[in-house]
């Protein structure tokens, strides 16, 4: 049986190369998939908090650019689900590598200070814009999405192995005081936890979404809006990305400044760092 009768509504014909077990335009003529674009509100909302967070603590301004990196991968999500057009589908997948690359070479440049000033982490923005310039032109012709989803799991298991490095393996772990490592590894142990138990139920939704779709039309409106697997995913990484992210701010500031600084705190069950000192400015005599 084919879940997906309706293949064109007020965006035109569906040509994404990606189409989800959510059926099209089941609740309305505008919104291709309701559930799955919803969704990344939750997604949009909590990455921009984790900016919002960046900016109240004064922490430097590659942690508010992660973030609101997250919130434009959760925006082109959102646009993607509600038109299913191959334009929107680059407005998900194209950000989710710029963010993944950029957010690794945060990881990778850790020395002290903040400005991307060295050579080594002018290096590093270089090598990161031209692998993104060279991924999109790739992806543009080679439209296999596998290729796009093996390019974002290597960037996420490279990001993973630096982050074991500068707590594990690297000199200025050392410096890093056992409670404080312990609660960062807690942190992104749980972020990386909630992100895979997400994938898991996108697949589950992949591999049963015929039975699984017999399910929800016999559930009917509104419980059926509350079992799509890829909406859970959107939630579960939002909340998992927030984690990571947390875990991985508190570790490098640790690493490249002075870790008496900066602490992880607890809002609802959410990491947040803070910090527990000014940043020094310079004052400026007036005579």
């Amino acid at each position: 049986m084919d879940f997906h009768l309706r293949n064109s509504g007020y965006w035109g014909p569906v040509t994404s190369t990606l189409d989800w077990c959510e059926v099209n335009y089941q609740f309305s003529h505008y919104v291709a998939e309701i559930s799955n674009t919803f969704s990344n509100l939750f997604f949009i909302l909590i990455s921009l908090y984790g900016a919002y967070l960046s900016y109240k603590e004064s922490l430097p301004a590659r942690y508010l650019v992660g973030f609101a990196g997250c919130a434009l991968v959760g925006l082109g999500s959102s646009f993607f689900h509600a038109t299913l057009l191959y334009e929107t589908q680059l407005m998900d997948e194209l950000p989710m590598i710029y963010v993944a690359s950029y957010l690794l070479a945060v990881l990778l440049e850790s020395d002290p200070g903040f400005g991307f000033k060295s050579s080594y982490s002018k290096f590093l923005v270089a090598v990161a814009v031209i692998f993104d310039i060279v991924f999109t032109a790739s992806y543009l012709v080679y439209r296999d999405p596998v290729y796009h989803q093996c390019v974002f799991a290597t960037l996420l298991l490279a990001s993973a192995f630096r982050e074991a490095h500068l707590l594990f393996w690297s000199e200025a772990s050392r410096t890093i005081p056992d409670k404080k490592k312990t609660a960062i590894i807690e942190t992104l142990r749980t972020g990386a936890l909630m992100f895979l138990f997400g994938f898991l139920i996108w697949n589950l939704d992949n591999v049963f979404c015929g039975s699984w779709t017999r399910v929800k039309q016999a559930v009917g409106w509104p419980m059926a809006f509350f079992m799509e697997g890829h909406a859970w995913w959107h939630i579960l990484t939002g909340l998992g990305i927030f984690y990571l992210n947390q875990g991985a701010a508190c570790m490098t500031l640790s690493v490249k400044d002075d870790h008496h600084k900066y602490r992880l705190s607890y809002w609802c069950g959410l990491p947040l760092v803070i910090r527990t000192s000014k940043p020094v400015t310079a004052k400026v005599k007036v005579k």
